[in-house]
């Protein structure tokens, strides 16, 4: 009885941390990708490139 207590309070917390990770990166990437825009808008028009293929 108590090992499935627990077990099922493992599981419980198992999840919990699962979705607080899946949030945490999701924010940090839309956080990069904020940054990027950012930067992109701080250069001139005239000194933006586009990037080159690699060969």
């Amino acid at each position: 009885m108590i090992a499935r207590i627990v077990l099922i309070a493992g599981l419980l917390a198992a999840g919990l941390g699962m979705a607080a990770c899946e949030n945490t990166v999701r924010g940090f990437g839309q956080d990069t990708q904020k940054a990027g825009q950012g930067i992109q808008q701080s250069v001139p028009p005239e000194r933006q490139t586009q990037p080159q293929p690699m060969q």
